[in-house]
């Protein structure tokens, strides 16, 4: 695994000769960030030796170089899942290749379904903590060389990123929220007595990513930090059936607020 790891980040080096400060994974409709980016290369995941493809509705495939608030950054608009087919160590290997590229930190946003009784659909959660229901990444065999076999998880998100962004957030009259992310394997959505299960074990939102690439990252001692958007609720009395695309619309209507508020993040880094 290591030397897939090692040939992939060699390529992208000679590729774009580019040491980037700053690693963000776009999630479900959330692309619009890259908008905000003066980009120097776009690579396309099927180009990428030893990357899977986003195979998800949404997820847009590219490997993006540029700099964005004054940072060098690498972007991935578009990630991979679980559900989708791939082995755990092909889903994070772009999170092994932006660590030995240079990236110092990472930023990470996707869609998720709100089991808080507070939580209103469009709401900005910023992730505190997580519960992983989701096969752990750092199964098997420990590369020792990126990190140790029991790595500590007790800041799995920055403290600082968050106070950062909660500043960001007043500056703008961005309503946010802040709580505990729950990841399971997915594709379906969940059941009403599910939804129930991971409110009463302590969490606030459901999603099918995230976890595994924030797990990878603090393997390498990269801080995190990570963003819901609130695209449907799981509450009693407000769970309605729900498709991808109702997704995708909420998040692409939230979007403008979620690129500003990370924007302005990247420039206090």
């Amino acid at each position: 695994m290591l030397e897939k790891i090692l040939v992939t980040t060699d390529f992208l080096k000679e590729k774009t000769n580019t040491k980037p400060e700053i690693g963000i994974i776009l999630g479900s409709g959330l692309g619009g960030l890259v908008e905000k980016i003066e980009i120097t290369h776009s690579i396309p995941y099927s180009e990428i030796p030893n990357f899977p493809t986003s195979t998800v509705e949404g997820h847009s495939g590219k490997l993006i170089f540029g700099k964005i608030s004054g940072k060098s950054a690498i972007v991935m608009q578009g990630r991979f899942h679980f559900y989708e087919g791939y082995e755990m160590h092909k889903i994070t290997l772009p999170i092994r290749v932006m660590k030995l590229m240079g990236i110092k930190r990472l930023i990470i946003s996707n869609a998720s379904g709100g089991v808080n009784p507070g939580y209103e659909i469009g709401d900005l959660m910023l992730i505190n903590d997580h519960i992983n229901l989701i096969p752990n990444p750092l199964l098997g065999p420990n590369i020792d060389k990126l990190g140790p076999r029991f790595p500590d998880m007790s800041e799995p998100y920055c403290l600082k990123m968050l106070e950062q962004a909660e500043m960001v957030a007043a500056k703008h009259n961005i309503k946010i929220q802040k709580g505990t992310y729950v990841a399971v394997t997915g594709p379906t959505l969940e059941t009403p007595a599910e939804y129930n299960y991971f409110r009463i074990i302590g969490g606030d939102t459901v999603g099918m990513s995230t976890v595994p690439e924030v797990i990878i990252a603090r393997h390498m001692e990269i801080p995190c930090f990570a963003i819901s958007v609130i695209t449907d609720l799981g509450v009693p009395g407000k769970i309605k059936k729900v498709t991808h695309e109702d997704v995708q619309k909420v998040a692409e209507t939230t979007e403008p607020k979620l690129t500003k508020l990370i924007k302005e993040l990247i420039s206090l880094l």
